[in-house]
């Protein structure tokens, strides 16, 4: 397929989201969230969404290869295949107010997805995610029912784990989506590391609304989930 992304008023948006894709794809890769052609990254700009493609290292992946995707699912234009999680980008922005999504293979999230139904509020950093991360149970990747299950986890949160598989975290742009990616991480590992000294003190829900309150108070109204 030529490439032929939708021109205008959005093709500068366009142009600025393959680019962040390529830059963040690498990030993502270096620093361990994703392993090999694995994991993927997406950012929406009014009814098209660009998302990285399947298949391709992420050091070799251009702005030009990234897919421009309408929300039927109709490639518009990129040099790649599209991506196999399409459905489950495309479920995340049908049912919340994402901008961008990204989905990784991160290790220490990897691992707790096989043994727990629940990342539980270890650290206070995770009100940043909406709460307790909760644990999507195992369907094979790229299906609709993963799609399906992996929204219905994100219910009232901005990140969710995918048993035996991975990630999904959003936000209102690809750095936010992608820094909620790196706290997931760091959470999963900092509650392994915790159980290895013990049972761990998990944070109570006052206590979180405690810390919710005065990050509100902080920021002068600014957004906390």
């Amino acid at each position: 397929m030529s490439d032929r992304a939708p021109r205008g008023a959005r093709a500068g948006a366009l142009d600025t989201a393959r680019a962040e894709l390529v830059a963040y794809g690498r990030r993502m890769a270096g620093e361990g969230l994703a392993f090999g052609t694995a994991g993927n990254l997406s950012v929406r700009v009014g009814d098209v969404v660009a998302i990285t493609p399947s298949g391709m290292p992420y050091d070799m992946v251009a702005p030009e290869d990234v897919c421009i995707v309408d929300l039927d699912g109709a490639k518009r234009a990129g040099r790649g295949a599209v991506s196999s999680e399409w459905p489950m980008h495309r479920a995340v922005y049908a049912t919340t107010d994402a901008a961008a999504v990204v989905h990784t293979h991160s290790p220490e999230v990897v691992a707790l997805s096989t043994s727990c139904a629940e990342l539980p509020a270890v650290h206070y950093a995770i009100v940043g995610l909406g709460g307790p991360v909760r644990v999507a149970g195992y369907t094979r990747f790229g299906s609709d029912r993963l799609a399906e299950q992996a929204s219905a986890a994100l219910a009232g949160r901005t990140a969710a784990i995918l048993q035996n598989h991975g990630a999904v975290t959003y936000g209102t742009t690809l750095a936010e989506a992608y820094e909620r990616a790196g706290l997931l991480e760091w959470l999963a590992g900092t509650y392994r590391r915790a159980r290895q000294h013990g049972v761990p003190r998990i944070l109570t829900t006052d206590e979180l609304d405690d810390v919710r309150a005065e990050m509100r108070r902080l920021r002068y109204g600014g957004r906390v989930s």
